[in-house]
């Protein structure tokens, strides 16, 4: 599994990573295990939770399951995407959430800290000057943006507090990014990390027109006709180049300049090892130009 930088950080991820939303959700504790051991396994370093997934139970499950290896991969996390008392980016809240982040995780240092969801209320230099506070005091090493659009980006970049990654939904069926965020990440330095980058499944292959989907899949209570017509262009697309909509939909991603990791989520050790094996193929810059749209 390749190794690249995220951003201008010191961090280093692997091309393909590891979602682990569906951990404390529909994958329990004894589920997490195996699956982060397949992607140990496959090279996988990188790995993405949140507290706000599973209601803490994804970051316990991915602290246990990493045991001794914690070391060896980098954990990305993210807070602010519920609020009670207080909006989700202010600066007490990014303070009393990192201790609760360390104790479930089990470490001492989180690698890669999102704010996951900007509050709008919260001026995005305060919630970085408190984020930029942790890396001051060696509780978490480099600092990332989730759901971002270009002006908050920009805003966040006038602070001149660096910014290692931003997450936003990115796959080869939902491509907004391409005149804004993506480009302007480019400028920055900043790395790009896609989530939702197989479409909850849509993506793999699984799913076909006029079939049931397969049973406890996320998209099984339907899928509109004109995503269909979209996957079956893009899997004309690869099969053309004798390739799967799978390594399509991985390695396209990662044939794309200014994208870091492309994390997806699984819940069993096989859909991890599938995922890590599609990162086979790069694309062409006349193949990228070439993709259906």
């Amino acid at each position: 599994m390749e190794s690249v930088p995220l951003g201008r950080s010191t961090l280093h991820v692997s091309r393909v990573g590891l979602g682990c939303n569906n951990f404390g959700r529909r994958v329990d504790r004894r589920g997490t295990l195996r699956v982060v051991q397949a992607a140990l396994d496959a090279g996988i370093t990188f790995f993405d939770t949140a507290e706000s997934y599973g209601s803490g139970d994804s970051e316990r499950f991915l602290g246990d399951a990493l045991g001794h290896r914690r070391p060896d991969v980098v954990v990305a996390t993210k807070f602010g995407w519920a609020s009670d008392d207080l909006p989700g980016g202010s600066p007490e809240r990014v303070r009393r959430t990192i201790e609760g982040t360390l104790a479930r995780l089990g470490t001492d240092v989180v690698d890669l800290y999102y704010y996951h969801r900007p509050d709008g209320v919260t001026p995005i230099a305060e919630t970085l000057g408190a984020m930029q506070q942790l890396v001051a005091e060696g509780k978490v090493r480099a600092l990332g943006l989730s759901n971002v659009d270009t002006a908050l980006l920009r805003d966040a970049a006038a602070t001149g507090i660096e910014i290692a990654a931003v997450q936003n939904r990115y796959s080869l069926v939902h491509r907004a990014d391409d005149e804004g965020v993506l480009p302007l990440c480019r400028e920055l330095g900043i790395g790009y990390v896609p989530y939702f980058p197989l479409e909850s499944g849509l993506l793999t292959g699984k799913y076909r027109r006029g079939e049931p989907s397969p049973t406890g899949t996320r998209l099984a209570g339907g899928i509109e006709e004109t995503q269909f017509d979209d996957v079956e262009r893009l899997e004309a697309f690869a099969a053309a180049r004798g390739r799967t909509l799978l390594e399509l939909a991985v390695g396209g991603l990662a044939s794309i300049d200014g994208i870091a990791s492309v994390i997806a989520g699984a819940t069993t050790p096989e859909q991890v090892s599938a995922n890590a094996a599609a990162d086979s193929w790069r694309l062409t810059p006349d193949e990228l130009a070439a993709l259906p749209r």
